[in-house]
């Protein structure tokens, strides 16, 4: 399927539930309490009057209802606090999966070297800002990509969601066009798309309004687009020097609100889908919680003669936080101390902490999650195996996502071999490789060596399972020479008498 060729609504109509949400969860994952406000009409920036939006009915009253969706008071200041859970699961997230950087095997000694500087030169980054992108948008896309002009070498690059219109078939990425705007001038709009098939990249340049795709127009047109015009063939093509699709997609998770929409249901769920209204009532407990430590501020009501007048025709004016604020009109008395009352309100310390810990904790567990992943329940000093019991729930949500991540880096790393040799002539065979995810909880070194020390003691376990125990990255060679080593050092090395020669 080429690209477009007439005018058509862009971002496609069939893709607008799917990037409404995207669009939510990716407020929710800024933590900006104005695009908070903007988003569920508790701003009063020009727009409806939101008062009126809440008592409204269907989804715009719904969303007007939410606390963030309540308006502030004219006058007043705003006092909501945003609390920004959403950027520390989807931070989390992706701190689960490639804390450590992922191992890329692949039979080729040649090709295993030029792999090895290709996936050091930032590739760890890059996993790690496409897995917070992918946890938050609810999917990822990895690709090749080269600039002859600032690198000797291609790399890998994350396009977020929402900026891409892909194509599934059988569950499987077919296709895809990423687009992007790059240029915006008296209504018009300069988009450039880009699409993905089987062997070939299409670009094309489009002039339109804002939901409007419009006509293309040649790629020299717009600066951003001109240096892809002297690389196209007649077709508006480059070829990618590899045979299949160079883009891969990693789903989060599972999709659940679109799963009876064939063409949404395998863009994937975010970690923040469902949990967006004990977000919301989060923000509302700590915000009411700070609103007790306004109002408890202690203030002393003194007689108006007291406190110093502004002046004629001046008006008055209140600051909350200053300590005598409340005129009264009375008589001053000889005797001050018995027309000075103090004020203090309680601060309900106790029932606010426990309500957002309740919430804290239910946000995590309906994304996923175990509270220790995230340092609640502190930070005592505990082995691996206890890590991994108290955080079984993060490591079954990590261990779904390592399905997804696997094969679409070993299909993505083909690619990017493939490109390699293609563009710069590197003479390497494109392998795809095996990958491998490094354990996220490491075991401490002293209770590997005091466990070992026991078995060894206890007679229980041979020196190679020893060797394995310490080093479980380790290969077999590497385990077989490490104990041949201890066994030289400690005199045990015997060697087989069936293999001394003849008996005399």
């Amino acid at each position: 399927m080429p690209l477009p060729t007439g005018d058509i609504a862009w971002p496609p109509p069939y893709l607008a539930p799917a990037l409404d949400a995207m669009h939510t969860w990716d407020t929710w994952w800024s933590g900006d309490p104005d695009r908070l406000e903007q988003l569920y009409g508790g701003s009063t920036g020009g727009g409806p009057d939101p008062k009126r939006l809440q008592y409204a009915g269907g989804v715009v009253g719904r969303i007007a209802r939410w606390w963030w969706g309540t308006p502030t008071a004219p006058g007043e200041r705003r006092t909501k606090l945003h609390v920004p859970i959403a950027g520390d699961l989807c931070g989390g997230s992706a701190d689960l999966l490639f804390s450590e950087p992922p191992k890329f095997v692949v039979d080729d000694k040649d090709t295993q070297d030029r792999l090895d500087q290709l996936t050091d030169d930032g590739l760890l980054a890059t996993l790690q800002t496409a897995a917070e992108v992918g946890a938050a948008l609810g999917g990822v896309y990895l690709r090749p990509v080269y600039d002859t002009d600032i690198a000797d070498r291609p790399w890998i690059d994350a396009v977020h969601a929402d900026r891409a219109v892909p194509e599934f078939r059988w569950g499987r990425l077919a296709a895809v066009t990423f687009w992007r705007i790059v240029g915006e001038e008296d209504g018009q709009v300069w988009r450039h798309l880009e699409r993905h098939e089987s062997g070939v990249i299409l670009h094309g340049l489009y002039q339109g309004t804002g939901d409007s795709l419009g006509r293309p127009v040649p790629l020299e047109d717009n600066p951003a687009t001109a240096p892809f015009a002297a690389d196209v063939n007649e077709d508006g093509a480059i070829p990618t020097g590899y045979d299949g699709l160079d883009v891969a997609y990693i789903p989060n998770q599972s999709s659940r609100r679109w799963r009876s929409k064939s063409r949404l249901q395998d863009l994937g769920r975010s970690d923040l889908d469902g949990v967006e209204p004990l977000m919301d009532a989060l923000d509302e407990t700590y915000s009411s919680w700070m609103r007790d430590i306004r109002l408890g501020k202690g203030r002393i009501i003194v007689p108006n003669a007291y406190l110093q007048s502004n002046g004629p025709g001046r008006g008055a004016s209140w600051n909350p936080d200053q300590e005598a604020y409340a005129g009264l009109d009375m008589l001053a008395r000889a005797d001050a101390s018995s027309q000075l009352t103090a004020v203090q309100f309680a601060i309900r310390v106790q029932e606010h902490r426990d309500t957002a810990e309740d919430l804290v904790n239910q946000i995590l567990r309906s994304a996923g999650y175990s509270g220790q992943t995230f340092g609640i329940g502190g930070d005592v000093a505990v082995t691996a195996t206890e890590v991994n019991a108290r955080e079984r729930r993060s490591m079954t949500t990590r261990g779904r996502k390592v399905l997804r991540w696997r094969p679409a880096l070993a299909h993505v790393i083909e690619a990017l071999l493939a490109v390699d040799q293609a563009v710069f002539g590197t003479g390497v065979t494109p392998q795809r490789p095996s990958v491998e995810f490094e354990d996220s909880v490491q075991e401490d070194p002293l209770s590997l060596a005091n466990t070992a020390d026991v078995l060894r003691r206890a007679q229980a376990a041979s020196t190679d399972t020893l060797v394995r125990m310490a080093h479980p990255e380790w290969d077999d060679t590497q385990v077989t020479a490490e104990v041949q080593r201890i066994q030289q050092e400690n005199g045990t090395a015997v060697p087989d008498p069936m293999q001394t020669g003849a008996l005399p």
